[in-house]
């Protein structure tokens, strides 16, 4: 009997353990040549499991799949290890060289690709690697047997001697190439490269074997195929920009402001398009709120990845609510719903536990394992949190996606929201994909963050806003004045309800936006009753339910009939509303500039103003950056009490964005790295400043060993991927059972095929709702939560979700 690597469930065909490792080979490579170290990546693909080349993992599978009662107990079989364990045996010998370098970075890839990288030197001052591929016993690993197997039945000696000599020829071209980012910096990406390459060559692999699909194209032909799709939506977009563009000349009743706007869309678009011709880098397009920039942007990505064969455009905007309303647009353009992905959240839970026990038997949660969750889709809508979890987070569904960021155009949409923490690690990143991914990336807001003022700075190109002339542009867009009512007053609920009457009195629209959830329930049940309709909206509501509600006020607004909007910031990005008047509690400066473009969005109430309040009942003590955000908005709100010159004269110009985020970061500089205080380190101390910092783990080995390790890598990704979260508090998704998502979970529970499940877990991270810590253990002292699939997805009960509120954790 051949060595086996997978047993198809439908009919029990056979997967052989050579063209498991031959095919997944073939895919690492497409990876990696992304990133010109094709060989490097398919060397991880063609060892990963060189252990299942034994009659003990064959035995432990047949018996696994045909006799449960037979099949081994659960972790004594281990076939990741020996891939790793020939490549540290074959190259890291002597002194320090590059073979050492491949040995690790492509072994640490094979002996994780079952949970997560290991650290090659943790805290305990220990080599997790070290203890896999040196340590193990060969002997229980059935070694030797492996290793003949391989030679003799997937590659001879010579022709593997070959490869790898061409792998090292890469790598040492990689790490020679001019670059921004340190040694460490460069070794840290690739070693998440040749990661993310590997895991997603495995599952694609075994998922197409266990679904009989049909082989992929050719890379050239792939290429080309992407481009001629491509050139299909560049055409539509044509189009409707020149129908909106038709439509505009036909509005006879249209003010000269309005023509000069709609003229100004216009130019600012055709500016986007031009600029697609330049070679890709990091740029800025800061068009104002109302400017276009969802479609402008939209065309630079199509143009641009016509001109320079970009395989992917992906948009990262920072909150759920705008996915829906900027996906609908595209969607609307394209007309090719299967050609765009909406990655709102994970629902299913991420990977905490080694799964190579259960490598090769179609379990409910290895099918949720290889259901297509890899972004290699043609565009790609995700928030910043699936951003960042997919370079930095733990699991290997996120990593998955990582190799697939490279050769695209991505988009970040309100980028001066990334999480303070994160702003190291998010500009490190970019520059990584600049310079060696061969990525596209644009900045995009009204509101640039000084992202180039921190220690770890971006790299944004010279010359690198799209838009010319932006001060005409601004002075084009102003459709509001700003009213200082902070500085010298207060409000609490009582007297914010009243003002919200009094400004009811001579508009018919209001919107509100406060700085927590609990002071946005209270006002909304104060003004419950009023003669206007009243609206709440939060990050309770999963995001059908927030639009739904939102598609609603729409229509009041477009109606102009009278109507209150009470909301937590999560309206300010992105989402296209346009109220009357708009009140803000004191915050970041550009979350207030955010909040202003949803008030006279489209300047058809000539100068409306918008109220800068102190709400006294908001409690931000567990909202630092919120707080530290409002104390450096009201300094600047001082300076322009005491001189109406400064900074710029308003507290939204240019100048004064520019003063506060420079004031915000300075008073954050630790925070930006990632500090970590049970670490008493940051992040990237412990990802990438190994080598020098005073703190690294490495400084402290050889204090303590009087000699370093035998060791080219000695970060720590694993150690450092279970301490990272985006946000502070870390959540978990939950479906609701709002509108479809009661359906959605039916269809989950009775899912079968790995396809079924996909298109499924796609379809409810539209009906999910993120659960903190604290929300969890109430629900489950309630019993509104359970779980399905496994334990691997948590669903609310009917009783734990209002209509109004969205997730009430007292079920009910």
């Amino acid at each position: 009997m051949p060595y086996i690597a997978h047993i198809r469930e439908s009919d029990h065909t056979i997967q052989t353990a050579s063209e498991h490792l031959l095919e997944a080979m073939t895919l690492a490579e497409r990876y990696g040549s992304k990133l010109q170290i094709p060989h490097v990546t398919g060397l991880a693909g063609l060892l990963h499991d060189l252990g299942k080349l034994t009659p003990q993992f064959r035995d432990y599978l047949w018996n696994a799949v045909f006799h449960p009662d037979k099949a081994p107990r659960r972790g004594e079989v281990d076939h990741s290890t020996a891939g790793g364990k020939l490549l540290f045996d074959r190259l890291h010998q002597g002194k320090p060289a590059p073979s050492w370098l491949l040995a690790e970075v492509v072994g640490n890839a094979i002996i994780s690709h079952h949970s997560y990288m290991h650290d090659y030197l943790n805290e305990h001052l220990e080599s997790d690697y070290l203890r896999r591929v040196r340590d193990k016993s060969a002997e229980k690993l059935d070694y030797d047997t492996a290793v003949g197997a391989f030679f003799e039945e997937v590659m001879s000696e010579a022709a593997f001697t070959a490869y790898i000599e061409q792998a090292i020829v890469e790598l040492t071209q990689y790490m020679r190439k001019p670059s921004v980012l340190t040694s460490e910096q460069k070794l840290l990406f690739l070693d998440k490269y040749i990661f993310s390459a590997l895991i997603d060559a495995d599952r694609t692999n075994t998922r197409r074997f266990e679904q009989a699909e049909p082989p992929l194209p050719g890379m050239v032909q792939e290429r080309e195929q992407r481009r001629a799709l491509y050139k299909g939506y560049y055409e539509r977009l044509m189009e409707r920009l020149a129908s909106y563009a038709k439509d505009a000349q036909a509005q006879k009743q249209s003010t000269q402001a309005q023509k000069s706007i709609d003229r100004l869309r216009q130019e600012m678009s055709e500016q986007c398009d031009s600029f697609a011709s330049r070679p890709s880098g990091i740029y800025t397009l800061s068009i104002p709120t109302g400017g276009g920039k969802t479609l402008a942007s939209f065309r630079y990505a199509l143009r641009h990845a016509i001109e320079h064969g970009k395989q992917r455009i992906l948009y990262v905007v920072p909150y759920t609510t705008i996915i829906e309303q900027n996906a609908e647009e595209i969607r609307r353009i394209i007309k090719d719903d299967g050609q765009l992905l909406e990655h709102h959240s994970n629902v299913v839970l991420d990977e905490r536990d080694e799964d190579e026990q259960s490598d090769g038997q179609m379990t409910t949660a290895e099918k949720l394992k290889l259901a297509r969750d890899n972004w290699d889709v043609p565009i790609i809508f995700t928030t910043m949190v699936q951003f960042l979890n997919a370079i930095y987070a733990r699991g290997t569904r996120n990593i998955r996606r990582f190799h697939n960021l490279s050769e695209a155009v991505i988009i970040f949409d309100e980028v001066q929201k990334v999480p303070t923490s994160c702003i190291s690690l998010f500009n490190t990143a970019l520059n990584f994909l600049k310079g060696y991914g061969a990525s596209s990336l644009v900045l995009c807001t009204a509101t640039q963050p000084a992202l180039d003022f921190v220690r770890h700075r971006l790299t944004i190109d010279p010359e690198g806003e799209i838009v010319g002339n932006l001060q005409d542009v601004d002075i084009a867009f102003k459709r509001v004045e700003m009213v200082d009512r902070a500085t010298m007053e207060t409000f609490d609920t009582e007297n914010l309800a009243d003002f919200i009457q009094e400004q009811m009195a001579e508009v018919t629209s209001v919107l509100v936006i406060l700085n927590t959830k609990s002071v946005v329930k209270k006002l909304y049940e104060r003004l419950a009753g009023c003669d206007a309709a009243v609206y709440h909206l939060s990050t309770s509501m999963c995001a059908q339910h927030r639009k739904d509600k939102l598609d609603e006020i729409r229509g009041l607004l477009d109606r102009e009939e009278r109507v209150i909007c009470v909301s937590t910031q999560l309206i300010e990005a992105g989402v296209d509303v346009s109220f009357h008047r708009v009140i803000r509690s004191l915050s970041g400066l550009d979350s207030i500039a955010q909040a202003a473009g949803r008030c006279n969005r489209h300047g058809e109430k000539g100068i409306q103003p918008v109220y800068v309040i102190d709400h006294t009942e908001e409690r931000l003590t567990r909202l630092r950056e919120i707080q530290i955000g409002k104390e450096k908005t009201r300094q600047i709100l001082i300076d322009l009490q005491r001189d109406p010159s400064a900074h710029g004269g308003h507290m939204l110009s240019r100048e004064a964005l520019g003063v506060y985020f420079q004031r915000f970061y300075k008073e954050l500089e630790r925070e930006v790295d990632y500090y970590m205080p049970k670490l008493e380190r940051s992040m990237m101390t412990l990802l990438m400043e190994t080598q020098t910092h005073s703190m690294s783990f490495l400084r402290q080995y050889i204090a303590h060993h009087d000699k370093p390790p035998d060791l080219i890598m000695t970060n720590s990704p694993r150690t450092a991927a279970e301490h990272f979260e985006v946000i502070d508090s870390p959540t978990i998704a939950a479906i609701a059972p709002y509108g479809e998502g009661s359906e959605l979970i039916a269809e989950l529970i009775n899912g079968r095929s790995i396809a079924e499940l996909g298109s499924a877990l796609r379809k409810a991270q539209q009906y999910s709702v993120n659960l903190f810590c604290h929300e969890r253990e109430a629900l489950a002292k309630s019993q509104g939560i359970e779980t399905i699939l496994d334990g691997k997805v948590y669903v609310l009960k009917e009783g734990a979700y209002s209509k109004e509120y969205g997730l009430s954790v007292t079920n009910e």
